[in-house]
């Protein structure tokens, strides 16, 4: 599925507003800063977490994209994520499209010294897929590997220390794939639809059949209206209860998307909210679990 939400207005803002500081930074060149730490930026705050915690206390991490009540997609730039990236020996970034901001921020502002991570680079994935890969649950063991060897190279010095931390890392993930695990036995094949395919890779993990159809969610992707068929259809899902579950993105809401919540509602179909962006909680696992939670308690089972 095709993310095409528009970004160009934030590309550019981010553009300009980098190209502001470039002169006053154009000799940037200590890999640390004058605390000692390496100076981090992540598009997205669930890398930013996974930044800190592989990094350790050797890291200061700003992350960008990092309130989940604001839609990510209508992110403006700001100075101090300019000066941040100037700053930063190593950025990690989403790529597909999805924090193109970023580029721009990276490229305004050069550095010989920078390590970068694309997330969509290493995974080797074609423009166009659906950019939501955090949701895949193969993704961030890559990431934090990547983030693991880039610290490394920026500091070898610290290579054990960074390596401890990485296995600490991959090991708090085994509870993610013992509730996939447990869900997808419990509940296979069970048919859902989505208002937009954020969490489509972990539904993909979970063995679900997503019946939403494909012109309705790339509409809703894209920030236009769906075709009167397509509403028609997912409504037709709910009302005629064809399945179990509806995933609401409870970030990026429209009228159509309000409405289907609504008619999910009444129609006693369960609704389970899902986010863009890290809430406020202690880590990315304890993000993803309180989702499969929300999915397995809604499916009839859990907590």
């Amino acid at each position: 599925m095709i993310d095409n939400r528009p970004f160009a207005r934030a590309t550019w803002l981010a553009l300009g507003l980098a190209m502001v500081f470039l002169p006053a930074l154009s000799g940037c060149s200590t890999t640390v800063s004058s605390g000692g730490k390496i100076q981090a930026v992540a598009g997205e705050n669930f890398y930013g977490d996974l930044v800190a915690r592989v990094g350790g206390d050797l890291v200061s991490v700003n992350s960008i994209l990092n309130d989940p009540n604001v839609d990510p997609h209508t992110y403006e730039s700001s100075p101090q994520n300019a000066q941040a990236v100037a700053d930063a020996t190593l950025v990690v970034e989403n790529g597909l499209g999805y924090d193109a901001f970023l580029d721009s921020l990276v490229g305004a502002s050069p550095r010989s010294d920078r390590k970068t991570v694309n997330v969509q680079h290493l995974l080797g994935l074609a423009d166009g897929v659906n950019p939501h890969v955090w949701y895949d649950p193969g993704t961030m063991p890559k990431v934090a590997r990547a983030v693991a060897d880039a610290l490394e190279a920026l500091a070898p010095a610290s290579k054990s220390a960074f390596e401890t931390n990485l296995q600490t890392y991959l090991d708090s993930l085994a509870p993610l794939t013992t509730k996939i695990v447990e869900i997808k036995a419990r509940y296979p094949a069970t048919p859902v639809a989505y208002t937009e395919p954020v969490p489509g890779y972990l539904l993909d993990a979970l063995g679900f059949r997503v019946l939403t159809p494909e012109g309705f969610a790339r509409s809703i992707e894209g920030g236009t209206d769906p075709a009167p068929a397509d509403v028609a259809a997912q409504s037709d899902l709910l009302t005629s209860h064809k399945v179990k579950l509806l995933l609401y993105n409870s970030q990026a809401t429209s009228p159509v998307t309000e409405s289907i919540k609504s008619l999910a509602g009444r129609s006693g179909v369960p609704v389970v909210g899902v986010s863009e962006t890290m809430p406020a909680v202690k880590s990315f696992v304890d993000w993803q679990l309180s989702q499969l939670n929300a999915i397995e308690a809604a499916l009839g089972g859990g907590q």
